[in-house]
This record gives C-alpha cells, structure tokens and sequence, in this order.
C-alpha cells in the first residue's frame, strides 16, 4: 500500500472508539497540489515523538500535532505492513513520528495487538456518531445542509406565499397555505419545495459585485393542488413561522459530506473575509466565515487557506506621514461550502482576534 493510503482512511474520519466496529475508508484518493506556490513540509519546534489516538479526535487535530501544514500530512505518511487493515485506526492507536534516510515519517503502532478475533459473515451496521471526522461537523452543520446562497434574480422571480389557512398571516407544520406562481415554474412532478426568505446580500467589497443572497431556511412544503396561478402546499416541516411573501425553490440535493480532503488550491488565489457569520465583527476559531472566492475563482471545497492579519495604519513620528504596515499570517481556514462567486469555510487555526477585510490566500 502506498503511504498516502493510509492517510485517505484518517481524512475520512475513521477512527472510531474501541467499543464501536470499525469503519472502512471511503474516499478513493487526497490531491496535493504540486507546484512552486506549493507549501514545504514543516514540522512543529514542539512536535510529539508519539500521541495515542483518542475519541473525539479529527484529522486536523492530530495532524497539526505534528506539522506546520496540517494538510501535507500524506507527504510523511509510512507503509505499515504489520497492521493487516490499515484503513482501520482506533483509539489507544500510537502514531510515533520516525525518521527513514533521513526523512520524517508517521507510523502507526496498533494499541492492543494482543486481541484475537473470530470472524464469521455478518452484517455491519454502523452507528454514524461512531466515526471522528476529519474536521469538528457539527460546526458547519446547518451551512451544508439547509441554508443556501442564490442570485437575487432567483429569488425575485420565485413563486411567494400569498396566504395561510382561514387567511392567516403566519404558518406552521400541519398547516397548508397558498402559493402564487406567476411564472409557472411549480411543476406538477415536483412536489417538494423548499420555503426560503431572503437574508443579507453578500456584496465584494474591492468590486462592489454582489456575489449573492442569503436564502435562509424557513421550512418545507407538499404540493397539494393547483387552481390557475394559486397552488395549494401543506406545510411538513418548518424552522420558524412561514410568512407571506416567503419564496418557495426547488429542493436540491446536498449530502453533508464529512470526508473533507484538506489541501491546498490548485492554482494561486487571494481574497478577503467578507461577514463573519453569527453576527459578531471578531474572528475566532471555528468561526464560519465568508469569502469572496467561488467556484469562477478555481477554489473548491477542502481548500485550506492562510488568513493574514491586515497590518495596521500608524503616523510615522519622525515624518508625521501615515504609513501602512504588512499583513502577517494569523490563521488556517478550511473551505467546506462552495458556490459559484463566494464560499464559506470554517477557521481552523486562529492566533489572534480576526476580523472582516482580513485577507486569505494560499498557504
């Protein structure tokens, strides 16, 4: 096995307690960019010679245990013949930190290799909290699975709520309410839409571009019947109160993928945080933020990017001048939610109170 295998079972997120069976890696490969922008292995001053792995860890944790760059972790990754799965890694694992010809490597050393198993065919069914994942999930949970970012044409154009049952202004879960659809895009083979209402713009703030609409969430209806342009919806889920005038878009599909394959981008970039979600103006640790780098730009999702502290104005005491100092490297963010003109990533790494207008690029 290639030393780079190992390391796809780990950005999975297979490492699952010893009271849990295992799982098995599902991602078929990691891509590190090769190129001259490309970051160099650094090591850690303070790195660990070995750390046992426990539950709760993720992949970033226990790599950045070791390195600078968490993301290269593949590049020191070693072959281990003696573990007969290597996919496999559980808690009370010891990952020692080697050196062969010179060169670092990791090396897992099985915690209990004194168990002895017999096997028979059976099903396996694994609980979904028994893998740790390659970052914290629960962090970026509603970003990846509800909320979505569209253009302002898509939601000025949607079909609206026009009234609720008994004409009320306001709907709930096991209600039904009417929908005008003046541009007849409710189709009759589509009969679950999502109800969205139009949040804050995300806007480039060098360009002035608007990158997109916040479509936030409100709940989910059933198409029930249709009667010119009025079709009626029953209301099966909501997130608070359906509103009139709330808009209604096809539902899309978005599985929450939990196996991020942190790398650098393949090509340079260079942005800036635009909003800081929540809203607060400070940046922290695992923190979501918004970034005027989409799809367009070459960027995807599991993109690490380096966050630079922009440097501060200060008057120059000997010529009374203003002068600009250098932005310095502050912090780590992964990228987890793509679209077209802007996505949203979560800070992994932060040295220091970030804030918007700071800026990102390769690491």
């Amino acid at each position: 096995m290639k030393k780079g295998r190992l390391l796809i079972a780990v950005a999975a997120g297979l490492l699952p307690s010893r009271c849990i069976q295992p799982v098995v890696g599902i991602i078929a490969g990691v891509a590190l960019a090769a190129m001259a922008m490309a970051d160099t292995l650094q090591l850690k001053d303070n790195y660990p010679e070995t750390y046992v792995v426990v539950r709760g860890d993720t992949l970033w944790d226990i790599s950045a245990r070791f390195l600078k760059n968490p993301w290269m972790w593949p590049e020191i990754w070693d072959d281990n013949p003696h573990i007969d799965n290597p996919h496999l890694i559980y808690p009370g694992d010891e990952i020692a930190l080697v050196f062969v010809d010179g060169q670092p490597r990791l090396r897992i050393n099985r915690g209990d290799t004194s168990r002895t198993f017999k096997l028979k065919p059976e099903g396996l069914v694994v609980p979904s909290e028994a893998a740790i994942s390659t970052i914290p999930l629960k962090s970026i949970h509603s970003f990846l699975s509800l909320n979505r970012v569209v253009q302002a044409h898509q939601l000025k154009s949607a079909p609206y709520v026009v009234a609720g049952a008994a004409q009320r202004i306001v709907s709930g879960a096991g209600d039904y309410l009417y929908v005008r659809d003046k541009q007849n895009a409710i189709k009759k083979e589509q009969w679950i839409y999502g109800v969205y209402r139009q949040g804050q713009p995300y806007q480039d703030p060098k360009t002035g571009e608007l990158l997109g609409v916040s479509a936030i969430d409100i709940g989910t209806v059933k198409q029930r019947s249709r009667e010119g342009e009025i079709v009626t919806f029953d209301v099966t889920r909501t997130t608070q109160e359906i509103r009139l005038g709330d808009r209604l878009l096809q539902m899309t599909e978005q599985p929450i993928n939990s196996s991020f394959q942190p790398s650098p981008p393949i090509k340079q970039v260079n942005g800036l945080i635009i909003r800081v979600e929540g809203g607060v103006n400070q940046v922290g640790k695992l923190n979501i933020v918004a970034i005027n780098l989409g799809k367009r730009d070459g960027v995807r999702n599991g993109d690490a990017l380096a966050i630079l502290k922009k440097g501060d104005r200060i008057r120059d005491r000997i010529t009374g001048e203003l002068i600009q100092l250098p932005s310095e490297r502050a912090g780590i963010a992964m990228l987890f939610n793509v679209f077209e003109k802007m996505s949203f990533a979560l800070v992994m790494e932060a040295d220091r109170p970030l804030a918007i207008g700071d800026f990102v690029q390769n690491p």
